[in-house]
């Protein structure tokens, strides 16, 4: 069994969160440039065997697709065609503020919860969680 490798992609930073081999838990792994994170993958890739990619989903309240859309489109085209590795569209309206919210509960400070890598890192792991609960419940 692989891992799946849940990317929250945006024009600047792109937060990844994966799971452990029985893909039981998610965890972040890291915010990189999003010029940057093709190769990130494909290095990750060569250490741990990924099965799934799952991309949040960036839409509108009223379930329109989110501006960002024209973004992320191209770069799951690349993803596909690059890795040959399924991917699975996750919605992720609210997971920023999610992220914010969880590194409060958890006593982050407030000037590590200003850096948006963090937000960009934990809002993945909501993406990836928000995912495994759903396959759990099949």
């Amino acid at each position: 069994m692989g891992r799946i490798m849940s990317i929250d992609y945006g024009r600047k930073r792109v937060g990844l969160a994966v799971t452990d081999p029985l893909q039981i838990i998610a965890t972040a792994l890291d915010t990189v440039h999003s010029k940057d994170v093709l190769e990130y993958i494909e290095a990750y890739i060569r250490k741990e065997y990924i099965e799934l990619f799952v991309v949040g989903l960036p839409k509108n309240l009223d379930n329109t697709d989110a501006e960002s859309m024209a973004d992320v489109k191209p770069f799951v085209k690349k993803l596909e065609a690059k890795f040959n590795i399924p991917v699975v569209w996750v919605d992720e309206r609210f997971t920023s503020k999610l992220a914010m919210r969880a590194m409060i509960d958890s006593g982050v400070k407030k000037s590590e919860r200003r850096k948006k890598e963090n937000t960009d890192k934990i809002s993945a792991v909501i993406i990836l969680q928000s995912y495994l609960e759903s396959i759990s419940l099949k």
